[in-house]
């Protein structure tokens, strides 16, 4: 090789380390890494919750301005058990986050996160209650959230791995996809996908062209369509209708519809299932229902009572693992025929009746 083009080269592969190490240093003073974890955990600790990661953040530039995240910890407040626990992440910046230093995040990918229900229970138990009025305007996500090899778990428990989620854009009156798989604990595949148009009018949330499917395994799915409104507090309502398909019981019409609390009743779900020999048509209170399940784990151990609701089911037969049951009749509230009497009514007395005088005869 020729002196020259040796000389040429060397240079070349100096100035193009030279420009890369320029560029990585101008990326970390652009994207700031510090400011960018400070907010999250700012955001963090809004909510009552702590976010620690086990090394800073690092800057990346391609295939677009990003931050990797290394050792994810996210836990309540002066909690012992963490609700999350991730190996990665990556927060995806737009290209104006160079340009203009805007504390933007296009989306967020987590790798292998593992989440405890009894953790986030526990921080949802401890939060004020609820939004009782509807949101000014609706959160936006430009480009959503993907996760990878997650898995949902209750102490050692496991409830769901194999985890995938992936959301998109989330914005006013733009249809939002949603969509997960998992496998239980036995390994059966579940998958839902929703997709649906928010947007607030007149000082209501409203969810249009709701699009609900969810598949467990190859013998269930459920196919739901609808809309829905909040106006606050427990003032929501629905109406979906669909078709749920049994690969070993056939097809059944499926509604559901929720009727907003007033002034003498409380928010309530009506549940219709039509079908070969299965039907239900239950009326459900869900606060009441989910206060009922909370106190199945009470720390004081389970408190057994009958749920609440009104309603009857006809079900021809129920397989859950080794149990099996067949021609359940199930009646509450309302539809509870009344007891019938044990013995019959005591026969009233009986009484004489007076033998009419017969008329006295007339001399001649």
């Amino acid at each position: 090789m020729p002196r020259w083009l040796r000389l040429a080269l060397i240079v070349l592969s100096s100035a193009t380390l030279l420009l890369v190490a320029v560029a990585l240093i101008a990326v970390h003073v652009l994207l700031q890494p510090e400011r960018i974890t400070a907010m999250l955990q700012q955001q963090a600790q809004d909510a009552g919750l702590e976010l620690s990661l086990a090394s800073p953040a690092t800057p990346a530039l391609f295939p677009r301005p990003a931050l990797e995240l290394e050792g994810i910890t996210l836990s309540a407040r002066n909690a012992n058990m963490p609700i999350l626990l991730a190996a990665r992440g990556t927060l995806a910046l737009p290209w104006r986050t160079l340009l203009h230093g805007e504390t933007v995040i296009s989306q967020m990918q987590i790798d292998s996160p593992r989440v405890d229900l009894d953790a986030l229970q526990s921080w949802l138990d401890d939060l004020p209650s609820g939004p009782s009025a509807v949101p000014a305007a609706i959160p936006s996500i430009d480009a959503g959230v993907h996760i990878t090899r997650g898995s949902l778990v209750r102490g050692n428990q496991m409830l769901l791995g194999d985890v995938e989620l992936d959301a998109g854009r989330l914005a006013a009156n733009h249809a939002f996809p949603l969509s997960i798989t998992a496998k239980d604990a036995q390994g059966i595949p579940t998958q839902l996908r929703l997709s649906v148009t928010p947007s607030i009018k007149n000082g209501s949330l409203l969810l249009q062209n709701i699009a609900l499917y969810v598949a467990h395994s190859t013998t269930l799915t459920l196919h739901l369509t609808g809309d829905a409104r909040w106006r606050g507090a427990a003032d929501a309502s629905a109406q979906l209708s669909g078709k749920l398909d049994h690969a070993n019981a056939g097809e059944y019409d499926a509604v559901i519809q929720l009727t907003p609390a007033d002034q003498s009743d409380p928010l309530m779900l009506a549940l219709k299932l039509d079908g070969p020999d299965n039907h239900a048509d239950l009326h459900i209170p869900p606060l009441a229902l989910a206060n009922w399940w909370s106190q199945l784990d009470h720390d004081d151990g389970p408190r057994l009572t009958v749920p609440p609701g009104n309603g009857h089911a006809e079900v021809a037969s129920i397989e859950a693992g080794d149990i099996s049951v067949e021609g359940l009749t199930i009646q509450a509230g309302t539809d509870v025929p009344a007891a019938a009497a044990s013995t019959a009514p005591p026969p009233k007395p009986a009484t004489a009746k007076p033998t009419p005088a017969k008329p006295a005869r007339k001399s001649p």
